[in-house]
């Protein structure tokens, strides 16, 4: 009786699988129409969104054949889209990143396939939406793999006013700062309404089962230059990987808006935002101490290429 049961059980495994294939398109031979694969394009996404990566790290991160791997790097270097590098910390190593080039190829493909699936979903209500995503969230939790169950949204009136809330609570209770730094988020998200450039700016809610977890921002400094603020993960959502995402997101934004640069003012008591940044690929420029929000602290600016 359990084996029969294993085997029906199975059979609905294998149907919902070819049913969803054929929802996201992943049954074409080349990706979104692209000369693209699946892997080589989920190879171009690591790249994009981890630095100072190895063959290694991608044979592991991805599952791939060490072999089928160099061939496709080969590949990719041919072409121009990556290019190699020796490790600073171990001369056997090399690392890989995407080119200009590269980053150019890979942004169209990303915002397709982001359009395909958001057109998936929009053929659903609201409600519909949630339990899908609660539901694949499901999915991943009992195969294993931790859920992130959380989505990225626009914001919505009185939102700026919870950020504001929710940013000076936390800095107090978990760095004793004091209302200062609550004028300080007033300030920026008061200019960020009245000065809103939506082809050049961006705000980003991360909400999970209908409360607000995270937040972070792009702002204009410059022609050429893009400034993330207000990075914000709740302490109940951390470990999803939210972070992460919201940094992702803005440097994917940025480039499309055509902004060449990204910088960012942190403190150095932030530790675990500055791991995030760390592994965005931000670097250390500037460093001052200041006496602010009623600590001594010591400010960071950090910059990244875009």
């Amino acid at each position: 009786m359990q084996a029969d049961q294993l085997n029906e059980r199975t059979e609905i495994v294998r149907r919902f699988n070819r049913f969803y294939t054929r929802q996201i398109g992943v049954l074409h031979e080349h990706l979104l129409d692209s000369a693209f694969s699946l892997t080589e394009v989920r190879i171009l996404y690591e790249l994009a969104h981890q630095a100072q990566l190895t063959s290694a790290d991608l044979c592991r991160e991805l599952g791939l054949n060490a072999g089928y791997l160099s061939r496709v790097i080969a590949g990719f270097e041919k072409q121009g889209l990556i290019a190699k590098t020796r490790s600073p910390t171990d001369a056997r190593a090399v690392q890989l990143q995407l080119t200009e080039q590269g980053q150019r190829t890979l942004a169209p493909l990303v915002d397709a396939s982001r359009r395909e699936v958001a057109a998936m979903l929009e053929r659903l209500p609201p409600t519909a939406q949630q339990e899908l995503v609660n539901a694949m969230g499901q999915i991943q939790g009992l195969l294993g793999e931790p859920s992130p169950s959380y989505l990225l949204r626009n914001p919505q009136p009185g939102d700026m006013g919870w950020i504001i809330h929710r940013q000076a609570m936390l800095y107090a209770q978990e760095y004793g700062w004091n209302n200062e730094y609550e004028a300080l988020v007033a300030e920026i998200l008061a200019k960020f309404v009245r000065e809103f450039d939506p082809a050049r700016e961006r705000c980003w809610i991360a909400e999970k089962d209908g409360k607000i977890i995270g937040s972070i921002f792009i702002v204009r400094q410059d022609d050429t230059t893009a400034k993330l603020r207000l990075l914000y993960v709740d302490p109940c959502a951390r470990g999803l990987g939210i972070g992460s995402r919201l940094v992702d997101e803005c440097l994917r934004f940025s480039r499309q808006a055509g902004y060449t640069k990204m910088v960012l003012w942190t403190n150095s008591i932030l530790t675990d935002a500055r791991r995030i940044y760390d592994k965005a690929g931000f670097q250390l420029v500037e460093e001052e101490a200041h006496h602010s929000f009623g600590k001594d602290l010591v400010g960071q600016v950090l910059a990244r290429d875009l």
